[in-house]
C-alpha cells in the first residue's frame, strides 16, 4: 500500500518541502521565500512567525498534488545555531537569532572558562552563547526555553515544545558521547532554559496535533519525527550512508563530510562529529572554493574554460587558493597567505592549476580526517556548484584516488523526508 512521507527544510532565506513515497521518489515539492533577516541590537535576526508561514504555505502546495489520506510521518530541518525563547505553549517571546550571529562575546567566554575543549558549544556564533544573549535580554524568563528553529517549527505540529535532536543540540552542548546535557552547562544556564528531551534524529517523537491534522487534511496518526539540521539532511539526501561515505560541497567555499565508525572532535580545526544512526558524521570546512575562482573569472568565462582543459595532463602549478589571508581546515593558520603565483599567460592553465589547487586541499582535507581518526573515503559524492565540472571531477579523482560521483538530489528537504521514511 503506497504512503507518503514529508521532509520540510527551513532556512535562513526560504523553506521547501518534499513529499515522496515507498520508493524514495519525490511526488510533490515546493518552496517559497523567507523575510531577509534584520539586524536588531547588533544581531542578525528573524521572526519565527515568518518560518511558520512560510511552512504552511509551502506544505499546502505541496499537498495540494498528492493524496492526503497516505501521508505517515513527517521530519523538519533547520538552519544549526538559530534559537529563540518560548515559553511552553510555544509562544515566541523573543526574536530569533540566526546562525551567523555573532555579536555574544561575552556569553562565548563564560561558556569557554566551563565548556571542555571538544564541546560544540564554543564560540561567539554557538546555539549556547545565542541563548545566553537573550536570556540576558530577557531577564524574567525563569519559565522560557530556548529552542532550536527546527524544534520550535516540529512543536508546531505536535503542539509541545520542550524537545529537539542530537544534531541540533550540539551547538547548545549537549554531550553526544554520553547522550546528555552536561553538568558543566549548570554553570553556565539554568538547565530549565533547555530542551528535557532530546532525541535521536529518525525517532517518533509523536503523532500530529489534532487540530493541525484537519486544517493539512492528513492523517491524525501522522508521525511527527526528530529532525536534524539543515547540512546533515543534505548529507543524507546524497544517498551517502555507509563508513566511508565522504560528501564534498563545492559552493564558495570547499566541506567535507564523512561517515565513520568512531566519533572525531578537533575544535581547532573546526571538527565535530554528529551521531548519524549507530555512525559518526565527522567534517571540516576549508575557506578555498568556488569564491577563489569568482575573483579572477566571471560565469561565462568560467563555464568556456571548463570545457577547455585537459585533466590528463596536469599543470603542477603549486597554488593554495585563498581569498584572503587565513584558513582554518585543513590547515588552521589565520594567517596563511593564499598562493597563486607564478601566474601562466593562459588564463585557461591559470584556470585549471587553481581547480587543481581546491582539489590538493580536498584530498589534505579527508587526509587531516583520517589523521584524526575518522578513516578515509571509500567513495566521494558531490554536491554544490563544482559538481557540475566533468573535468574537475577527474581531477580531483586524481588526487583523491577514490571513485568520485554527483549526488543526483542534495536538497536537505529530500533529506529529511529520508528520515521520515526509514522511521516509518
Amino acid at each position: 500500500m503506497e504512503s507518503l512521507f514529508i521532509g520540510l527544510d527551513i532556512g535562513t532565506s526560504g523553506c521547501r518541502v518534499f513529499i515522496i513515497d515507498n520508493n524514495e521518489q519525490v511526488v510533490a515539492c515546493s518552496s517559497a521565500t523567507l523575510p531577509q533577516s534584520i539586524i536588531k541590537n547588533g544581531h542578525t535576526t528573524q521572526q519565527a512567525e515568518d518560518w511558520w508561514l512560510c511552512c504552511k504555505q509551502v506544505l499546502t502546495e505541496a499537498l495540494h498534488n498528492v493524496d492526503k489520506t497516505k501521508v505517515k510521518a513527517l521530519a523538519v530541518d533547520g538552519t544549526s545555531g538559530s534559537v529563540l525563547l518560548t515559553d511552553i505553549l510555544g509562544t515566541v517571546h523573543s526574536d530569533a537569532y540566526m546562525y551567523n550571529d555573532s555579536n555574544n562575546s561575552e556569553q562565548a567566554a563564560l561558556i569557554n572558562k566551563h565548556a571542555p575543549k571538544q564541546s560544540g558549544a564554543h564560540g561567539c556564533s554557538s546555539g549556547l552563547a545565542k541563548c545566553l544573549s537573550l536570556i540576558k535580554e530577557h531577564p524574567k524568563t525563569e519559565t522560557l526555553i530556548c529552542l532550536n528553529q527546527a524544534d520550535w517549527i516540529a512543536g508546531k505540529f505536535i503542539n509541545r515544545f520542550n524537545f529537539s535532536d542530537e544534531n541540533n543540540t550540539l551547538k547548545m552542548g549537549f554531550d553526544v558521547l554520553e547522550r546528555c546535557w552536561p553538568k558543566w552547562q549548570n554553570e553556565v544556564i539554568n538547565p530549565n532554559h533547555l530542551p528535557q528531551d532530546v532525541y535521536a534524529p529518525g525517532d517518533v517523537v509523536g503523532t500530529i496535533d489534532s487540530n493541525l491534522a484537519r486544517q493539512f487534511s492528513i492523517p491524525n496518526t501522522t508521525k511527527i519525527i526528530a529532525g536534524t539540521t539543515d547540512s546533515i539532511a543534505a548529507f543524507i539526501a546524497t544517498g551517502a550512508s555507509q563508513t566511508g561515505d565522504a560528501v564534498s560541497s563545492l559552493g564558495s567555499t570547499l566541506a567535507v563530510k564523512l561517515i565513520s565508525d568512531s566519533p572525531v572532535f578537533a575544535p581547532e580545526y573546526g571538527v565535530y562529529s554528529h551521531r548519524l544512526g549507530d555512525m559518526w558524521l565527522a567534517g571540516g570546512a576549508s575557506n578555498t572554493g568556488g569564491a577563489v575562482l569568482k575573483d579572477f573569472f566571471n560565469q561565462d568565462q568560467l563555464e568556456s574554460m571548463s570545457l577547455s582543459i585537459d585533466p590528463n595532463k596536469l599543470t603542477g602549478l603549486d597554488y593554495y587558493p585563498l581569498q584572503k589571508r587565513g584558513e582554518r581546515f585543513p590547515i588552521n593558520n589565520p594567517e596563511l597567505e593564499p598562493r597563486l603565483t607564478p601566474r601562466p599567460e593562459n588564463d585557461t592553465e591559470f584556470f585549471q592549476g587553481l581547480l587543481e589547487g581546491i582539489a590538493k586541499i580536498e584530498k589534505q582535507s579527508y587526509d587531516k580526517l583520517a589523521e584524526l581518526g575518522a578513516g578515509y573515503p571509500n567513495r566521494i559524492i558531490t554536491m554544490g556548484g563544482g559538481s557540475k565540472n566533468n573535468g574537475w571531477r577527474i581531477i580531483r579523482e586524481k588526487f583523491c584516488n577514490v571513485t568520485i560521483s554527483n549526488a543526483n538530489i542534495s536538497e536537505a528537504a529530500y533529506g529529511s523526508a529520508l528520515l521520515a521514511k526509514r522511521s516509518h
